[in-house]
């Protein structure tokens, strides 16, 4: 404690000059609205309509002015809480090549070019949560670490079963036998792909922001089409659901700290030094106090799915719950709601050094779907939502929205703005 912090804390005196605020770093990447949304400003412009004749105004109403009905785009950021809004979104056609080519010229669209080899379509939505930086990161990042997996693994799509030696030669004469009887397949290297870019995404993420002073994290839900397949990866609390005319599909899971508390409490008992001391891992029905000591409660552990057993509460157990809360009030380590994702790399649990980096997963989990084996109708839709929309619409009534929406529009010219795009003969993918 300085003499100096003393005087100025406790001891009257005419007020100093105030000390200069800390000039703020550059970010990484400049704040935008996805592409698909630009070309319009709050109020739409001459220069606007000019630009962009058949589309959607953006517009920002007034405090307790209602959203006009032809509005494209509808921003609430955080309550008004931030400057920035935390969720992005990017989508383009995706274009794999078999070889390494040059520097991508935009660094969020995936551009067309004659040396294509194999071309999908890409969507994304990303939640930030702690600044906008790792979303707009993870925006402008992830679908160009996604083409080049895509290409390392290009060659090997193309046969069927995948190659074991994409230089052709074959070893081993058993090699084809091999890996026919591992039934691996080509969307298998796929699925391999889409991992292995959010692992890179998020390791790009952690570099930048390390380099810029800026702290975050962003959930991911990303849909790939590809070559007749619907490739649904989620890493976090988004969704994605498939919208059919007499049922809704669901094509993600949810991870937060609840549905994963085994993998959690896993790592924590593996390495007991990641709590600090300062966290048990046993899952109790509630927090346990002084009176508990000595009583038989109920308790989970990580080798334990449903079931639960009792113990005899010792100091120990009255340590901070390394999960704490249910549902959506769920925490790990009283901090984050969400358990897979990008970034949070510098996140730490409060007034302490401990990370929280080492609980969370960059893997995301990925869905296939075969879209022939489908037999897709024309007003089939896939939904692709952040928590904002789940924690107040269940599957059904998404579902129940989108049905009574398409009928009554199938002529308006706006039905379908950029956002929303066609991937196969009967089935449209749009964001939320």
């Amino acid at each position: 404690m300085s003499a100096g912090w003393f005087r100025r804390r406790f001891l009257p005196g005419p007020p100093g000059p105030a000390p200069r605020p800390p000039k703020p770093r550059a970010s990484p990447v400049p704040y935008r609205r996805p592409r698909f949304l630009r070309g319009s400003a709050s109020s739409p412009g001459p220069a606007d309509t000019a630009r962009r004749p058949d589309a959607r105004p953006v517009r920002s109403p007034a405090r307790g002015r209602a959203l006009p009905w032809n509005a494209g785009y509808a921003e609430i950021i955080n309550a008004e809480k931030s400057e920035f809004n935390e969720d992005q979104a990017a989508c383009g056609k995706l274009c794999i090549r078999k070889c390494g080519f040059g520097a991508e010229d935009d660094q969020e669209w995936l551009t067309l070019n004659s040396e294509e080899f194999l071309t999908g379509h890409y969507w994304a939505l990303f939640d930030g949560h702690g600044g906008p930086a790792a979303a707009i990161l993870a925006a402008n990042t992830l679908h160009s670490c996604l083409r080049r997996q895509l290409e390392a693994v290009a060659d090997g799509m193309a046969a069927t079963p995948p190659l074991m030696h994409l230089s052709g030669c074959c070893v081993c004469p058993s090699d084809p036998q091999f890996v026919e009887e591992k039934g691996i397949r080509a969307e298998d290297l796929v699925i391999g792909a889409l991992e292995s870019a959010f692992q890179e995404c998020d390791e790009v993420i952690g570099r930048e922001l390390e380099a810029s002073g800026q702290v975050g994290g962003c959930t991911a839900l990303v849909a790939v089409s590809l070559q007749g397949k619907l490739y649904m990866a989620n890493a976090g609390d988004s969704r994605a659901i498939l919208v059919r005319r007499d049922e809704v599909l669901p094509l993600s899971t949810e991870f937060t700290p609840e549905t994963e508390r085994q993998r959690i409490q896993q790592l924590a008992f593996v390495y007991p030094e990641l709590l600090a001391d300062e966290f048990t891992r046993l899952e109790f029905p509630r927090r346990l106090k002084g009176d508990d000591l000595g009583q038989k409660v109920l308790f989970r552990d990580h080798h334990m799915s449903g079931c639960r057993s009792y113990k005899c509460v010792e100091k120990s157990d009255l340590k901070y719950p390394l999960i704490h809360g249910q549902g959506r009030q769920a925490r790990l380590m009283g901090t984050l709601a969400v358990s897979r994702g990008l970034g949070d790399h510098q996140l730490r649990v409060l007034d302490t050094s401990i990370r929280l980096k080492p609980f969370l997963l960059s893997v995301p989990q990925v869905i296939v779907l075969d879209m022939d084996q489908l037999q897709l109708q024309d007003d089939d839709v896939v939904v692709m939502a952040t928590d904002g929309l789940w924690d107040v619409l269940s599957n059904e009534q998404v579902g129940k929205l989108v049905r009574g929406f398409l009928p009554g529009n199938r002529e308006d010219p706006h039905r379908l703005p950029e956002a929303n795009t066609r991937t196969s003969p009967g089935l449209w993918v749009g964001h939320l």
